[in-house]
């Protein structure tokens, strides 16, 4: 039905939203049921409990909360899927995403942080460093400290 980006994926509910090419929408899109597809331009925040799709001519910039997500487009934001995150080769992602499974295609431009735990939970990792622990006392972890 939609070649490849569909492929690999399930698609438990149906597609019922559609933002189709030559359309610009923002806002804010919570689906109820079913899967959600942009070909256009978005600029907001995305909630869906299925599946988004977003085409190689869409564009989108939100904060993504979904349980799958097929990335063939433009991204900006941070991406939450409970399940599953595919992107597509030639597609541009910049921002954090957080997932239990992770397909990146040859040919992918990503630039942020990414955590992988099961069930898409956990919080997202730290910035290099960190905290060490000798006697009870924390120490920070600098590059280069042994």
């Amino acid at each position: 039905m939609f070649g490849k980006e569909g492929e690999g994926m399930t698609m438990e509910g149906k597609m019922n939203s559609i933002i189709g090419t030559g359309c610009k929408f923002n806002g804010t899109v919570e689906v109820q049921e079913g899967t959600l597809r942009i070909d256009g331009e978005f600029e907001g925040d995305i909630t869906c409990p299925d599946t988004l799709i977003i085409g190689k001519d869409g564009k989108v910039k939100a904060e993504i909360k979904v349980k799958n997500a097929v990335i063939g487009g433009k991204v900006t934001g941070n991406i939450d899927a409970k399940d599953k995150i595919e992107l597509q080769a030639g597609s541009h992602v910049q921002g954090d995403i957080k997932t239990s499974r992770l397909v990146i295609d040859e040919g992918v431009f990503f630039e942020g942080a990414c955590r992988m735990s099961p069930e898409g939970k956990g919080e997202m990792p730290k910035p290099y460093g960190g905290t060490k622990v000798t006697d009870e006392k924390k120490e920070p972890v600098h590059a280069g400290m042994k």
